[in-house]
């Protein structure tokens, strides 16, 4: 068993909640269909964690040591914390943050400093990014093919003037 992460873009947060959770959020009542099926431009990027993993591809892009700080990353999106607050018990439901989702979106600077990744500068960030001990990826080209799938989207993404969201499969 294992966390996997999607990532894809999105026009808004009520339509990637709708796309990724089910209509409305309703986890319990999920659509019969998946990203595929509403033509959302996505890939699986298994175990590639969108605050630690994408955090430190984000950094080396921007040539800044990485740190995690309080408020300053990925936002959660679903479930909503002010509409079920993390933890809290209502009799007789079931709490959205037993259905294994989560749901965030990347902050735009993000998007921007992952599409303006160059040609010349992918092989680099991959080198570095390959390294990091929180995934393995198999060899070099698969490290290169996911920066390229990164800058990819987030061009996309900026193109389409979307955002860009992580779902969380735990």
């Amino acid at each position: 068993m294992g966390v996997f992460h999607d990532y894809f873009r999105a026009p808004d947060p009520a339509t990637a909640i709708a796309w990724a959770v089910g209509p409305g959020g309703d986890w319990r009542e999920p659509a019969e269909v998946g990203l595929d099926d509403h033509g959302a431009d996505w890939f699986e990027a298994k175990g590639l964690d969108v605050h630690v993993v994408v955090g430190q591809l984000v950094a080396f892009a921007e040539g800044v040591p990485f740190k995690i700080r309080r408020g300053v990353g990925p936002r959660l999106v679903w479930p909503d914390q002010e509409t079920w607050p993390y933890g809290e018990e209502r009799p007789g439901e079931q709490s959205p943050w037993e259905s294994g989702l989560l749901l965030q979106v990347m902050p735009e600077d993000w998007v921007t400093t992952l599409a303006a990744v160059t040609d010349d500068h992918v092989p680099m960030l991959a080198a570095q990014w390959m390294e990091i001990p929180e995934v393995t990826f198999v060899d070099f080209v698969e490290a290169r093919s996911s920066v390229e799938q990164f800058r990819a989207l987030a061009r996309r993404a900026e193109a389409h003037g979307h955002s860009v969201f992580s779902r969380t499969i735990i």
